[in-house]
Parts: structure tokens; C-alpha cells; sequence
């Protein structure tokens, strides 16, 4: 549990709410009252602490939410350090990168064009002999997003027929905070660094966000039909929770 200390500003409609962690130690978390929101958010990220609060959220029902999450606040915020220490990137030397919650190791060699493949359990990159770091991580970028198509393409048949209609467009990129969303014009989003992590997980992400074609909440509704396409989904989103972050760390730091 932590405590809430007196903001030295009023409320706004940005803010900061100082509190202290169970582990003694003071945080900042930024407040945003965004009347577009339709429930309350907390993120983790490397730029620290967000809370997005409905317009007609009071902030006794925002700081209940935060004691009520207070462990999940606790792990991620004192996993944060650990994410940032990590080395950057280094052509042509031992490197193991990540792919659906597998580790592989990095086999160099030159070629006309950046190239990437996996074969027999190692990623083969091949870069021309004048390419630097900005071009590996370009190429990096390519493969994940090949890879992270070929998921979805072999995931999306399974569901499609059980719902209404399908999105309209679909789009994969690097996420700082949210795993996926819907648009209202049926427009499908999803984070690229679900591909390093479990196949689980992301076809999870996948089906929550297909199941928004039903019910455009988080209701009882909703969560009725996110179990009965995937009734494993508590499992996946714990994993989410506690790994998410250094899934995320990880995709920064091999492509930007």
C-alpha cells in the first residue's frame, strides 16, 4: 500500500500526484483528465507513470483505483530500472534477440542488400559491407513486421466468421503503452513488440481486439465474449502485465 501526499498545484486537467510506494520510495504520477477517456488507465512506461481519469471520474474513485493496483504498480514500476541498463545494439558481435518468446542467437555475414531470415533455430543477418547500426535496425524492423503479418494471416480465419463484420484496415507499429486498439471506423492497431513475446499472448491482443467489433467497452459483455473465443485470456494478460515491459524495452532498442 502507499500513500498519497498533498499536490502542490490544484487539480487540472494535467497534474501530478506525488505518492510514496510501499517500498518507501517517492514517485510522481501524471495525471491526465481526458474527457474522451471512457474508464481509467494506468500506464508503466519508461517515461514514468500516467493515469488517465475519465471526465466524470471523481479523484477519490482515481485514487481508489490506484490502491487497488497498487502490486501491479509496485512490480512495473521497479522493473523500469532493469530495462534501461540494457546495452545498445552492436554489429557483427554475439547477440541474442527475441521472437515469439524465444531467444535466438545472431549469425552476421555480408551481402548486396540488408537481408534478414530465420533458419534452423538462428537469425541470419546480412548486411552490405558499408551499412552501420540505423540499417541493421531498419532491417530489424522489416523482419519483425514480416513476422508479426505472418501470425496475424495465420490467426485471422480462425476468428473472422464468428463476428459481425471485420476490421476495415490493419496496421502494426511500435506502441509505448497499449498493446492494441479499434478505431471507430474499424480500424485495427497492434504493438510490434507483441511478435517478441509468447504466440499466446498475441493472438490474445488479437481476439480482444476483434472482440470490440461486438461490444466498444470493457463491459461484463465484453469480457463474456473475449472468454469464449479464447478462454485462456486471464493467463495471457498476467503475462502481459508482468513481461510487457521489457517486451517493449526490447523492440526499442533493436529498431529505434
Amino acid at each position: 500500500m502507499f500513500s498519497f501526499l498533498k499536490p502542490d498545484k490544484p487539480v487540472s486537467a494535467i497534474e501530478l500526484w506525488p505518492v510514496v510506494l510501499a517500498s518507501g520510495e517517492a514517485i510522481e504520477i501524471r495525471c491526465v483528465h481526458d474527457p474522451r477517456a471512457r474508464r481509467l488507465r494506468l500506464i508503466v512506461n519508461e517515461k514514468g507513470v500516467r493515469l488517465t481519469i475519465p471526465k466524470r471520474c471523481s479523484d477519490r474513485l482515481a485514487k481508489q483505483f490506484l490502491s487497488d493496483n497498487t502490486q501491479w504498480l509496485e512490480s512495473q514500476w521497479h522493473s523500469r530500472p532493469h530495462l534501461q541498463g540494457k546495452e545498445e545494439l552492436r554489429l557483427h558481435a554475439d547477440e541474442n534477440i527475441l521472437l515469439r518468446g524465444k531467444v535466438f542467437p545472431v549469425q552476421w555475414s555480408e551481402a548486396k542488400f540488408a537481408q534478414i531470415i530465420l533458419q534452423n533455430e538462428t537469425v541470419l543477418i546480412a548486411l552490405p559491407a558499408n551499412a552501420g547500426l540505423p540499417q541493421a535496425k531498419r532491417a530489424l524492423k522489416e523482419f519483425y513486421l514480416q513476422e508479426a503479418r505472418k501470425d496475424i494471416g495465420l490467426w485471422m480465419p480462425k476468428y473472422l466468421s464468428a463476428f459481425p463484420t471485420a476490421p476495415l484496415a490493419i496496421k502494426i507499429r511500435s506502441l509505448s503503452s497499449i498493446w492494441g486498439s479499434l478505431s471507430p471506423g474499424d480500424g485495427l492497431l497492434l504493438d510490434l513488440s507483441l511478435v517478441l513475446g509468447k504466440e499466446s499472448a498475441f493472438e490474445y491482443v488479437l481476439v480482444h481486439e476483434l472482440c470490440h467489433l461486438v461490444h466498444r467497452n470493457h463491459s461484463r459483455s465484453f469480457w463474456h465474449e473475449v472468454e469464449k473465443h479464447f478462454p485462456d485470456w486471464r493467463n495471457e494478460r498476467r503475462y502481459l502485465h508482468s513481461d510487457g515491459l521489457a517486451l517493449k524495452a526490447e523492440l526499442k532498442r533493436l529498431i529505434t
